[in-house]
């Protein structure tokens, strides 16, 4: 009953009269010369004005799916809402990224808070589609930094240091996160940690940190055959090469199910894994791996020579370094936890034993490479509803929107948090 109690309180707007209430008690606390930061009661009353308008938004972000690269539109409306809300705004950044950049009243440090804007392309959708579409969730993402950005722009007399918005394209390409960084923004406003959310197939009003986890990087091969028979071979080649895989792609909703269960196990297993896709095409097999941890490239990349070693002319080949892990400072994402808990509710928050999902990867690992920061899924499952309706990159991708208001309470208080600490992060 307590677990059913706070999830509802959560996911309840906040109701005028009590607004009223958080508003003359910030009052009194700002006029007495409280200096902490920002009361996550005034968050929530923020928040509570916006839920309709960012469904809204939400919803015309989705009508209008971007492919990677091609989020000119997408872009605009980001700008047009960061503007509006007086934040000082560059685009055309990194391609089509957008930074909004608010500053608060009172000195503190430099926090970031990064979205990305690009919908699935029809390539990586499961099962393929006819057009790129939201089904990985950077609408609700660029929704939630968008309600972000004008719940601490209300709120900038009370807030302290700067807050820089990075609305990211290119994320599915791994390549957008790359040209927001050589873009210089990070150095730009001397960026000291950055924070993110992403959909994920939790209930909605869960958050699931990652400490000392995250996503997983990615890797390539090429193998190529001759002889007559080349094609032939490359079919059986590509079979034992899958065969390395310690995880399998999922094939129903219940194997979607226990991939969630093995990444909230201890000790489970996705706490070591490898995850291969090898296809046969003419002579040549194409190999993209995932593993965990990111140490396990040397090993696997030896196995994969190991195993195409008996074919006649087999010549493996590795065209570029694999792309790196994403892995969330332990320290970090439990502080993250820790805010979650005691302002938001003790309910709200599970912690993942397990790099997930084992078969993606996400480019906001750049980011951590260079400052600290934290990654955490938000729940976007509704109530009864299978979880291909949650799991990213489904077609039957439908995440329940209550989620965006819960994203922007917690994060805004988050950052707003953050940028008071006297203390940064590890890193």
């Amino acid at each position: 009953m307590a677990h059913a109690l706070a999830r509802r309180t959560l996911l309840a707007s906040t109701a005028a009269a009590g607004a009223g209430m958080l508003w003359g008690g910030m009052g009194k606390a700002v006029a007495g010369g409280w200096r902490g930061p920002v009361k996550q009661a005034a968050v929530a009353a923020e928040a509570a004005r916006l839920d309709r308008v960012l469904i809204h938004l939400r919803r015309d972000i989705h009508r209008h799916p971007e492919a990677p690269g091609q989020e000119q539109r997408t872009a605009m409306v980001v700008a047009r809402e960061l503007r509006a809300a007086g934040l000082a705004v560059t685009t055309g950044v990194g391609g089509h990224g957008v930074v909004g950049v608010l500053q608060g009243s009172r000195p503190g440090r430099t926090v970031a808070y990064r979205a990305d804007m690009d919908a699935v392309p029809p390539k990586d959708i499961v099962g393929g589609g006819p057009a790129p579409a939201h089904l990985c969730g950077h609408d609700i993402h660029t929704t939630v930094s968008v309600g972000v950005a004008r719940v601490l722009a209300r709120l900038r007399q009370q807030l302290s240091g700067t807050v820089v918005f990075l609305f990211q394209p290119a994320e599915e390409t791994l390549s957008g996160a790359r040209a927001l960084i050589d873009s210089g923004v990070l150095e730009y406003e001397y960026v000291e940690e950055i924070h993110a959310l992403h959909c994920g197939p939790f209930p909605v009003g869960q958050f699931a940190v990652t400490p000392g986890y995250g996503m997983p990087g990615q890797d390539k091969a090429e193998v190529t055959l001759s002889g007559p028979d080349a094609l032939d071979v490359a079919r059986r080649l590509a079979v034992d090469i899958g065969a390395l895989a310690t995880v399998d792609l999922p094939q129903t909703p219940a194997d979607l199910e226990r991939i969630v269960a093995d990444a909230q196990t201890p000790n489970g297993p996705l706490a070591r894994f490898v995850a291969v896709r090898a296809a046969a095409q003419e002579a040549k097999v194409s190999v993209s791996y995932r593993c965990w941890p990111q140490e396990r490239y040397a090993q696997v990349r030896e196995s994969i020579r190991r195993v195409a070693m008996p074919y006649a002319g087999a010549t493996v080949s590795f065209p570029a370094e694999p792309f790196p892990a994403m892995v969330c400072s332990e320290r970090d994402a439990r502080l993250l936890t820790h805010h979650l808990r005691r302002t938001v509710g003790q309910d709200t928050v599970t912690e993942l034993c397990a790099a997930f999902p084992p078969f993606s990867g996400e480019d906001f690992a750049l980011f951590l490479n260079r400052i600290p920061g934290t990654y955490t899924f938000l729940g976007v499952r509704a109530p009864g509803t299978s979880i291909a309706t949650s799991y990213p990159h489904y077609p039957d991708f439908s995440p329940d929107e209550r989620a965006i208001g819960v994203g922007v309470r917690a994060m805004a208080g988050w950052i707003a948090e953050r940028t008071h600490s006297a203390q940064g992060l590890s890193g």
